[in-house]
Parts: C-alpha cells; structure tokens; sequence
C-alpha cells in the first residue's frame, strides 16, 4: 500500500475510535505494528507496509488500536479479544503465512540443511539452534549477503 495513503488511513481510524494518540512510521522488518503506550503512539513497519493490501494494513492499525483501548498488561488476553472483536479487527494474528515478508540480507545454512537469514551480519561465530542448544563448531554458520540484499 502506498505509504501515505496508509498514514491517513491509520491517522483517520485512531480518531475514529477516540484515542489522542499520535501515528508514526517505524524500521521493524518482522513486525507490522506496535502500541506504545509510554509515548501513546501506534507505529507501522515502513517496510511491511509498502508489500501489504490496504486490508492488511487496516486490519494492523485495528490490532493496535485495540491494544491502546485495553490497555497495558493484556496482551493478547480474552479482553483484548473482546475489544478487537468490538472495533472490526480479526483477534487472530494479524500476520501469519499470507502475510508479506521483507527478505533478510544475510543467510546461512548448517551443515544438516536448516536456513537461517539475519538482517545484520553476525558480529560473534553463531551456529545452528536446532542442531545444538548451545555453540557448536560443527554447526558454525557461515553468512553470505544475498545480492541486492
């Protein structure tokens, strides 16, 4: 969705369900959305943004927006849900499989095959998670910048 049509629409929906809260743009790349409640502010992936439907987007803002009405400390708890009910937000997850992906730079795959992608190039020797709970030499990754990336 185009980024300022997205502004207005998450402008006009945090009006139209009574909060003084301001909309700003952040840099996330796995999330879509945040509530802030310490600075009273909803946030959009800038990134995330620019790959979803207009649907995906409204869905997002109504997501935190019904966090904002509940309140900190719930979560994703049955009051929340009642409340995403109420406003038109789908109480489930709001991204999932369907949703859009920004493509991380940097990958590595472990010597049993398991794929891993970072969005900053490790800075310490990192192996492979599934493989062993704790480092392990024998599944070291090693990174690769994807082109483009």
């Amino acid at each position: 969705m185009e980024l300022a049509a997205a502004s207005h629409l998450a402008t006009t929906l945090i009006a139209s369900h009574g909060l003084d809260w301001e909309f700003r743009w952040d840099h996330a790349r796995r999330r879509a959305g945040q509530a802030n409640f310490t600075a009273r502010r909803i946030t959009l992936s800038k990134h995330l943004t620019e790959l979803c439907t207009e649907e995906q987007v409204r869905q997002t803002v109504l997501h935190e927006i019904a966090h904002a009405l509940v309140g900190p400390g719930h979560g994703h708890d049955a009051q929340w849900k009642r409340m995403a009910r109420h406003i038109g937000a789908d109480p489930r997850r709001v991204t999932g499989p369907d949703f859009p992906t920004v493509p991380a730079p940097w990958r590595a795959t472990c010597s049993a095959g398991h794929t891993h992608q970072r969005f900053r190039l490790p800075t310490r020797d990192v192996s492979c998670g599934y493989c062993s709970s704790s480092y392990s030499p024998r599944h070291a990754l090693s990174w690769v910048r994807e082109p483009g990336g």
